[in-house]
C-alpha cells in the first residue's frame, strides 16, 4: 500500500524519484531498477513536466479477480489504484465520468473509498454496479437451478449462428425471467450478477462462453460475419451448459478476492452513485464533493458501439441504435476538444479544493496525435493546474493480431495521463 501523498510538490517528487516496485520485489537493486526519466513539454507556452517509468505492473493476475469482465477499450486496474493510493484516503469520492466496465470505482471500493460512477451507456451500470455485492456461491447456485431454463423458445430473431438450439432457448428463458424480476420490482442482488455474468459469457472464443468460437466478449461480429467465421472454421455452435459457465465464471471472480475487500465493496456499493447522463451536465453530484477522478474519454471514433454491443443490448432489452446516438462519437479533433472542454468544466465543479482529475488518454491514429497535449489547455481553461503528464511505459508480450495491430509496432504502447490538481483562491 503506498503512502497518501498530502501536496501537489510531494506527489511531483515522487514520479520523479520512483522506482518501480516490481524490480525491486523481485531483487534487484535500486541502481537495477533506476529512477523515472523527466523532460517538459511545451503547451500553451507553458513548460509542463512529464515522468516516464514503468510505475505499475500490466499483469492481470496482480489484481483483483473481480475484475475480470471483459469490455472495449478499458484500461488495467493497475492504473487507477495507482493514484487512488497516493491521492485519496479511505472514505474519499472517487469518480469516472466514462465509467465502462467499472475499472476505477471497482478498484476504488476495493480500497475502502465511496464512489460515484457515470456513463451514458446503459450496460456499463449493468457491468459494475453488481459487483459491489459478492453473491454467496450455494444461493447463486440455487437461484440458477430456481429459473426454469428448460422452458424457454426460441429467439424472435436469427441467433442460429452463435447457438446450439438448446442453449438459445435457455437464454431466451434467462432473458424473460430477468425481464419479469426487473419489472416486478423483485430483482434483488443475485439477479443483477447473473444478468452481469450472463451479459460477460453471451459470445467469445473459448468454451467458458454461451456461443460457438468468435471474436473475444469485447465485441460482437454481425451474423452473417459469424456465418463465414463457422464456414472457415468447419464449425457449428454446440451445446453450451448455462448455469454452470454462470457458476464457473463467478468463481472465477471472486477467485482472488479477500474477505476484507468484498466487506469494502459492499460497503461503499450502499452509498454509491450510478448515472447514465452526458458527463458535462452532472446535476447529481455536488459541488466540491470529488477527491479523485480517474478516467479515460472514448477517443476519436474508436468503438462502434450498436456494431460491437448488438447481443449485449439484444439480452438486456436495450435499444442499441438509440443508446448510439446518445454517445459521443467524434472523428475531428476540434470537435473533441470542444466536448472534452465542456467535461473538465463539470469536473472543476464537483473537485474538492485540493482534489485531483488522472485523465488517461493515448496515442491515436498510429502515435500521430498525442492528445495528452490537446488535454492539458482543456483542464487549464477550466480552472485546473496541469501538475504533469505521466507516461507508464510497458513492454508488451502479447500482440493484438485479432485487430490487425502488433502492441510494439502500430498499437498503444503507453498510457499517457494528464494529472490536473484544484488549487485553493
Amino acid at each position: 500500500m503506498a503512502e497518501i501523498i498530502k501536496s501537489e510538490t510531494a506527489f511531483i517528487e515522487s514520479l520523479a524519484a520512483f522506482r518501480f516496485t516490481e524490480a525491486l520485489s523481485n531483487g534487484k537493486s535500486a541502481e537495477e531498477a533506476p529512477p523515472s526519466r523527466v523532460d517538459s513539454v511545451m503547451i500553451d507556452g507553458e513548460a509542463i513536466p512529464r515522468f516516464v517509468n514503468e510505475f505499475w505492473t500490466s499483469r492481470q493476475r496482480q489484481a483483483a479477480s473481480i475484475h475480470e469482465v471483459s469490455y472495449r477499450a478499458c484500461f488495467k486496474p493497475q492504473l487507477p489504484r495507482f493514484f487512488i493510493e497516493r491521492l485519496s484516503a479511505p472514505g474519499d469520492r472517487i469518480y469516472d465520468p466514462f465509467t465502462g466496465r467499472g475499472t476505477t470505482i471497482i478498484e476504488a471500493g476495493l480500497l475502502d473509498r465511496q464512489v460515484v460512477a457515470n456513463d451514458v451507456n446503459p450496460l456499463s451500470k449493468i457491468l459494475s454496479e453488481s459487483r459491489f455485492q459478492i453473491p454467496d456461491l450455494e444461493a447463486l447456485a440455487t437461484r440458477l437451478e430456481e429459473i426454469p431454463l428448460e422452458k424457454g423458445v426460441r429467439s424472435d430473431i436469427d441467433l442460429s449462428m452463435f447457438y446450439h438450439e438448446d442453449t438459445e432457448r435457455a437464454l431466451e428463458a434467462l432473458r424473460e425471467y430477468l425481464r419479469e424480476r426487473k419489472a416486478s420490482g423483485k430483482e434483488d442482488g443475485l439477479d443483477r450478477w447473473i444478468r452481469m455474468v450472463a451479459t460477460n459469457r453471451l459470445s467469445g472464443h473459448s468454451p467458458g462462453f454461451f456461443s460457438v468460437y468468435t471474436l473475444p466478449p469485447n465485441q460482437a461480429v454481425s451474423p452473417e460475419r459469424q456465418r463465414r467465421i463457422n464456414r472457415q472454421r468447419k464449425q457449428t455452435p454446440d451445446y453450451r451448459d448455462i448455469r454452470k459457465l454462470i457458476l464457473k465464471k463467478s468463481k472465477q471472480l471472486i477467485s482472488r478476492l479477500s474477505e476484507t475487500q468484498a466487506e469494502h465493496l459492499s460497503r461503499n456499493g450502499e452509498t454509491a452513485l450510478f448515472l447514465s447522463e452526458d458527463a458535462r451536465y452532472t446535476a447529481a453530484i455536488a459541488n466540491n464533493s470529488i477527491q479523485l477522478t480517474v478516467t479515460s474519454p472514448p477517443f476519436l471514433n474508436v468503438v462502434q458501439y450498436a456494431a460491437d454491443n448488438w447481443l449485449r443490448c439484444w439480452f438486456n432489452d436495450i435499444d442499441a441504435e438509440e443508446v448510439a446516438e446518445k454517445i459521443t462519437v467524434l472523428t475531428k479533433l476540434e470537435d473533441w476538444q470542444e466536448v472534452m472542454g465542456g467535461v473538465f468544466r463539470e469536473l472543476f465543479r464537483i473537485t474538492k479544493t485540493g482534489g485531483w482529475v488522472a485523465f488517461e488518454v493515448g496515442e491515436v491514429r498510429n502515435g500521430k496525435i498525442n492528445l495528452d497535449e490537446y488535454v492539458v489547455p482543456l483542464g487549464k481553461a477550466a480552472g485546473f493546474h496541469c501538475a504533469g503528464i505521466l507516461i507508464n511505459e510497458q513492454a508488451f508480450t502479447k500482440t493484438a493480431n485479432i485487430w490487425g495491430i502488433h502492441n510494439n509496432r502500430r498499437g498503444t504502447n503507453s498510457n499517457r495521463i494528464v494529472m490536473f490538481s484544484k488549487k485553493g483562491t
